[in-house]
């Protein structure tokens, strides 16, 4: 939660193409992702499916390059829905490239990357008037499958991290929370990021039923604090209710989650009263979720980035 000064809330297998009409690719996934939230299947909460899948983002098996934005909501989703045991993704050609193949019968998942053209016409205006062309934004689609989906490959692929237990889990968060420096104060019975005075206010430990959720609600106020003008310098000029504060909320619940699932702790929706809120946003605006993700993305690599000393290494394959 944010506190304001008004109010404060508690295809081709393994193939790439050009996507000739934009928006239906964006409706496409927007439309999934609403219709998830609509029967209450929020896409960050359980990215491990009926299989208990390792924690963590999802990531190209070969490189270990995590995918990034919207993809991760996309990748998740399949988890969810297949039930995949781990969060390792391929194309066709490197499983191939590994001595093994895809699966007879299996259907890869589409992920999409962000990319910019300059049409021609505007080419030859902007030659005419001596100013900067200005690109337009399209989406290429990639198909890639899920390691469980193939076979051949070296055993190594299929072995899944087993979750740590909380007494380590709880450290490493710990140390991150150190790490980013941040005026975190502890004391009353509300969870607010006040971007004025730029402090994170969050109750003592003791009064969460669950040591975890102190972090969980933790990470949900870093999501939020990353947006001030001196970090990655988001929009915090939308008041309670409004559907630029609904957007930042957004942005903080997926920082949150991605935060947590590198961390190996399970996300959770802070705030489900704020689906309502986040539905009128994504029926209004259907590269809303895009935006949000890549935002969310870039918020969980700047927390990530304050701890050196964790395991891995927070990365982006394809920006969304």
């Amino acid at each position: 939660m944010r506190r304001t000064g008004k109010r404060s809330a508690s295809g081709d297998v393994g193939s790439k193409r050009s996507e000739p009409q934009r928006t239906s690719l964006y409706s496409e996934i927007t439309d999934r992702i609403i219709a998830d939230l609509e029967r209450g299947c929020v896409p960050w909460v359980q990215p491990w499916g009926r299989a208990k899948a390792s924690l963590g983002l999802p990531r190209n098996a070969i490189t270990g390059r995590g995918y990034s934005g919207i993809n991760i909501l996309i990748l998740w989703g399949a988890v969810i829905e297949h039930g995949y045991p781990g969060q390792g993704w391929l194309t066709f050609r490197q499983a191939l490239s590994l001595g093994g193949n895809v699966r007879k019968g299996e259907h890869g998942t589409t992920i999409v990357h962000a990319d910019r053209f300059i049409p021609k016409n505007e080419k030859e205006r902007a030659r005419q008037e001596d100013d900067e062309p200005h690109a337009v934004p399209f989406l290429k689609r990639f198909t890639v499958f899920n390691v469980a989906q193939c076979e051949g490959l070296p055993e190594h692929f299929y072995a899944n991290a087993e979750p740590l237990p909380e007494s380590q889990i709880v450290p490493r968060a710990e140390a991150l929370v150190r790490a980013t420096g941040a005026d975190i104060r502890i004391g009353g019975d509300r969870a607010f990021y006040m971007p004025s005075a730029d402090f994170v206010q969050l109750p003592p430990q003791p009064a969460f039923f669950e040591q975890i959720n102190y972090y969980r609600t933790c990470f949900h106020e870093l999501g939020h604090w990353t947006g001030h003008p001196t970090r990655l310098a988001r929009d915090f000029s939308g008041s309670f209710g409004t559907k630029a504060y609904a957007r930042e909320e957004l942005v903080a619940e997926m920082t949150a989650a991605f935060t947590c699932c590198w961390l190996g702790i399970e996300p959770t929706v802070r705030h489900a009263d704020y689906i309502a809120s986040w539905l009128e946003v994504l029926r209004e605006d259907n590269r809303a979720i895009f935006r949000a993700a890549s935002l969310a993305s870039k918020a969980a690599d700047s927390l990530l980035a304050f701890n050196s000393n964790l395991e891995g290494e927070a990365q982006t394959e394809i920006a969304a």
